[in-house]
């Protein structure tokens, strides 16, 4: 069994991957769509030190990992991408949100396949594909959630009537407080946990 320590650390080092493979998830989705806002950014990169925000990338993380946090989550800096470039603006937004969950649940699928045949072997990247798929589902289902800023709220805001978009936008400027709020006052472990916990299964094979 690994230290605590080198346990943080792999799960840090799967965190920050998958939120960097999040974000350039959303800026490669944008640049199929015709905005090269992402790729002139030069933000269609792996190179962590591109997307890492210090606040939501190391502190945040470090934070819930000390103090044996549930949830592991956090963010990189946003994509920049303009919905004036595509033919449909409110479809392309839709489907520029939806990018960044679906890389989160496609990496989930990896690592739990790579997980059997690369353990058995190799335990220490074992380790990091546990912990590589367990992220990615929950960051996966954290950012589903239909709260602006997360990628949830891109997808509603597609389907949304015109008069309700207005007021629904201006959430935004509360979104992070509301987010912190549900995450401190247990509310949001009630709404991911079920739903993560029988998507590992299910990508788990159980």
């Amino acid at each position: 069994m690994p230290s605590d320590l080198f346990l943080t650390v792999i799960q840090l080092a799967a965190l920050v991957f998958s939120i960097v493979v999040h974000e350039v998830a959303h800026g490669y989705a944008a640049w199929r769509l015709g905005d090269p806002t992402a790729r002139m950014s030069n933000r269609l990169t792996l190179n962590p030190l591109r997307h890492i925000d210090p606040i939501g990338s190391v502190v945040l993380p470090l934070l819930l990992v000390l103090t044996h946090s549930k949830i592991l989550f956090g963010w990189a800096k946003p994509v920049p991408f303009n919905p004036a470039y595509f033919r449909d603006p409110r479809k392309g937004i839709m489907i520029v949100g939806a990018a960044g969950p679906l890389a989160n649940f496609i990496l989930a699928v990896a690592s739990a396949l790579l997980f059997r045949p690369v353990g058995h072997f190799v335990p220490l990247a074992g380790w990091f594909l546990a912990y590589l798929c367990i992220t990615n589902v929950f960051l996966g289902v954290f950012n589903l959630i239909p709260i602006p800023p997360l990628d949830g709220s891109r997808i509603v805001m597609g389907v949304l009537p015109d008069r309700l978009l207005r007021a629904y936008m201006q959430v935004e400027r509360f979104g992070i407080i509301i987010v912190f709020v549900l995450v401190y006052g247990g509310l949001l472990d009630r709404v991911i946990n079920p739903v993560a916990s029988l998507l590992l299964r299910f990508f788990q094979g159980e």
